[in-house]
């Protein structure tokens, strides 16, 4: 049987142009609502296979009950779990916010650190869930590798890898410095709105002309 043909990967100035068309089209935003980093760290955590959607029903809640890591630890497990019961893992994740609270104030005077290393460091917090803080919360050129940018960046041909951490790391050597800000949120959306997993909508996909996956749709 004959070999599938590799997919060619986008060229330096193919990539600079996929980001300046996505730019047109797409606002670089977060769609979890929070108001501080606080906040956004825990719902990171609550998003974790749920919709931004249903996090947001619940922290707009959360954010008046518990303002702060202190806040939580009032609170308690029980009354937590009964708060984030509609969302997916609400047990575990009850445990790692009341966690992180607690480390946060042991460790970090309750606020939220601004490192990778000192995030990863709290229970319930990866490598995304950092990315995405470090990027949205404090405003560092991260690049946050969820399964939507994972398949968007492989799928169009911006990297060839096999894990998202492979991803992120072909992708912060791809990214224009220029757009590296916004670069996770470009993807993501895009991934959530038009480069959907089961059915992507190529026909209207503005940067189709440069997209290489070979089999994209027509309707």
């Amino acid at each position: 049987m004959a070999s599938r043909p590799t997919q060619r990967l986008l060229r330096p100035e193919e990539i600079e142009a996929f980001f300046a068309i996505l730019a047109e089209h797409i606002d670089p935003r977060c769609e979890l609502d929070w108001e501080t980093p606080f906040d956004l760290l825990v719902a990171v955590v609550l998003s974790a296979q749920c919709t931004d959607q249903k996090v947001n029903r619940v922290t707009a809640r959360l954010r008046r009950l518990c303002p702060a890591p202190a806040d939580y630890l009032a609170l308690g497990e029980a009354t937590l779990q009964a708060e984030i019961r509609s969302i997916g893992l609400f047990r575990n994740k009850s445990r790692a916010i009341l966690g992180l609270c607690r480390e946060l104030l042991e460790r970090h005077g309750g606020e939220v650190p601004r490192t990778r290393a000192e995030l990863e460091a709290l229970p319930g917090v990866g490598r995304k869930t950092a990315n995405v803080v470090l990027n949205v919360g404090f405003g560092q050129p991260t690049l946050a590798v969820d399964t939507h940018v994972f398949r968007v960046a492989n799928r169009c041909g911006l990297v060839r890898a096999a894990n998202p951490q492979e991803t992120e790391r072909q992708l912060l050597t791809k990214v224009p410095q220029g757009v590296m800000l916004h670069a996770h949120h470009y993807l993501i959306l895009h991934g959530r709105y038009t480069c959907k997993a089961r059915k992507p909508d190529c026909a209207v996909c503005p940067v189709a002309s440069l997209c290489t996956w070979p089999s994209k749709t027509t309707a």
